[in-house]
């Protein structure tokens, strides 16, 4: 039964995955390749020096991860829940990261960011995530046309749910050649 629902969550994520922009999908696979340290994301992601020189200030943001990774585990690990102690020590680096992700312009809703972080970060961090999107979103360095769509792309139920899952996510997309897909 375990398998089935393994399984079952598996095809769920990549059904939400296959539901994004290949903007979106782009940008997620190379996310997860900067943030968890998969590949080395210059070669793979990087058509020329624009992009090299954001993913190179990505590789410098997404320090602030390894910060969270600790704070968001040793938070659950009390039981307690998060306290208003922990909002600078959590929200700011958070803010800071989803700032960057917000404004690259590549993520265009919610969920698309809410399944990068979910990656990134671990399922302790979804109770954080609607306050650190709407906070990035409205702040000046996002255009103000994209600023209603992203403030637009969160529903009610995830702006004001009473609770969240503790289930890791199972499904981490990669890169993968067009040879190797054959």
């Amino acid at each position: 039964m375990a398998t089935t629902e393994t399984a079952q969550t598996i095809l769920s994520e990549m059904r939400e995955f296959a539901g994004f922009s290949p903007c979106e999908q782009r940008y997620i696979r190379r996310s997860l390749d900067v943030g968890l340290g998969r590949h080395d994301a210059f070669r793979r992601w990087a058509r020329g020096p624009a992009e090299a020189a954001s993913i190179r200030t990505q590789y410098v943001i997404y320090q602030d991860l390894k910060l969270l990774r600790g704070l968001l585990k040793s938070e659950t690990a009390g039981g307690e829940g998060a306290g208003l102690e922990d909002l600078e020590t959590v929200m700011g680096p958070l803010l800071r990261v989803t700032t960057f992700d917000l404004a690259q312009g590549r993520i265009e809703c919610f969920s698309a960011y809410r399944f990068l972080y979910e990656r990134l970060l671990g399922a302790e961090v979804r109770p954080w995530l609607p306050g650190a999107f709407c906070g990035a979103a409205a702040l000046p360095h996002i255009r103000p046309e994209r600023r209603k769509e992203l403030l637009q792309s969160i529903s009610e139920a995830a702006a004001t749910a009473p609770g969240w899952s503790m289930r890791a996510p199972r499904f981490f997309p990669e890169y993968v050649e067009m040879e190797e897909a054959a």
